[in-house]
């Protein structure tokens, strides 16, 4: 998905109304917003942080000076590692360390929802989509937090959803 319809979807998720027009500069496409009272602002999470702060929302960027820190961390991770790798090897990387991370915490700062987690489902939306039920199952911490943000109210929007089958247990009954 292009940066300027994450940042669309951005928007409506914050309640802001319509009316940032959004311009990609350069091989990499990289996003480019035109504000009203200043300078224009480039990158991905550049604007997001600037769409938080319009929308008086900072807590999406942490509480704690160690909450914000994380956040950064996981808005750098977004842009160095999962944007521009699309080969599987490098999804499978993603995924594993992802993966392991997220094996004692519900969102990425632990147990607060940031614009980490909004931009990281995003970013991986277009590659969780085409895992098969085994590949759900390996990466099984990564595919319940994004289980787990695809049902936060206004995240997903036109997004498709994404299918996680849960196994049954049977009881021997004879």
């Amino acid at each position: 998905m292009a940066a300027a319809a994450e940042l669309t979807l951005l928007e409506k998720s914050l309640g802001l109304s319509k009316g940032n027009k959004y311009s990609a500069q350069g091989e990499r496409q990289i996003p480019v917003l035109q504000t009203n009272s200043g300078p224009s602002l480039t990158g991905l999470t550049t604007i997001a942080a600037h769409l938080v702060k319009q929308a008086n929302k900072d807590y999406l960027l942490g509480s704690t000076a160690e909450e914000k820190a994380v956040v950064q961390q996981w808005l750098e991770y977004r842009v160095t590692r999962v944007d521009g790798h699309c080969s599987k090897d490098d999804i499978r990387a993603v995924l594993k360390d992802l993966n392991s991370y997220l094996e004692d915490k519900v969102y990425l700062t632990g147990y607060n929802f940031t614009l980490a987690d909004i931009l990281l489902y995003y970013g991986l939306h277009r590659f969780i989509v085409d895992l098969t039920v085994q590949e759900k199952e390996k990466y099984l911490n990564v595919s319940r937090w994004f289980c787990h943000i695809q049902h936060c109210p206004g995240i997903r929007q036109h997004l498709s959803s994404v299918v996680f089958i849960k196994n049954r247990l049977y009881t021997n009954s004879q």
